[in-house]
């Protein structure tokens, strides 16, 4: 944990809160803070500062809170992802939301398992979960929006053009030989299909809605791994 993440429902007056639950935990034994440490923390969709711990209690601590900064910028990026298996989703959300990525769609293809449609990680209480995690890694406190698409060439066609206007438009695919750049520096809206890559009737589809497909080069990575090297390479 980075930053510790508030909810207003914490406050019990003006820079004064209660955490418990995982926070509490982690805050006794992982960080093993006493009375008087300071931690950076974090209102949600708010600002950033420190706290002060002032007190413990059994299943509890209270801390002062002085929220003075703006969280980080996000990155300019839009990704759209083929829906992955539930427990390679857990993972991605959390770790492209530390990337600071605020818009996030997933779609179905060819090759999306209609049962993970039905995964209870798709629950907006599960995924605000995986959110979380990837504020407090990644210090940040605005959660990102996050779509679910079930129709590939409806989306594709009717609303992904839209979505991606005046943005640089990028399917990752291993079977092009153009390479994917990096440090682009401007808007991206960024395609990854699943395992195996989108069949090549999702590919025309997708060039014909204005989106050039990029591959990493000669090894082919696990969509997990291919997401966050992706993401990277576009804006470092």
């Amino acid at each position: 944990m980075n930053l510790l993440l508030l909810e207003k429902k914490d406050f019990i007056g003006a820079g004064k809160v209660l955490v418990s639950g995982r926070r509490f935990e982690h805050i006794k034994k992982v960080l093993k803070a006493k009375t008087g440490t300071m931690l950076s923390c974090g209102l949600i969709n708010n600002r950033m500062g420190t706290a002060i711990v002032t007190g413990f209690y059994d299943d509890c601590l209270e801390m002062e809170v002085t929220l003075d900064k703006d969280p980080p910028k996000p990155i300019p990026l839009t990704l759209v992802l083929a829906l992955p298996r539930p427990k390679m989703l857990k993972r991605i959300m959390e770790s492209v939301v530390s990337l600071g990525v605020k818009d996030i769609y997933l779609i179905n293809s060819w090759r999306v398992e209609k049962s993970f449609w039905k995964s209870p990680v798709l629950e907006k209480d599960n995924l605000e979960k995986y959110f979380r995690l990837g504020l407090e890694q990644g210090k940040d406190t605005m959660m990102p929006n996050l779509y679910q698409k079930r129709f590939f060439s409806k989306f594709v066609k009717e609303e992904l053009p839209i979505i991606g206007k005046d943005s640089l438009c990028i399917t990752a695919h291993p079977k092009t030989s153009n390479i994917c750049p990096n440090d682009v520096k401007k808007k991206t809206t960024l395609v990854i299909g699943p395992e195996g890559g989108f069949i090549e009737l999702e590919v025309k589809t997708l060039e014909k809605s204005g989106f050039e497909t990029f591959s990493i080069g000669e090894r082919i990575l696990k969509v997990e791994t291919a997401t966050t090297y992706l993401i990277s390479r576009l804006f470092t």
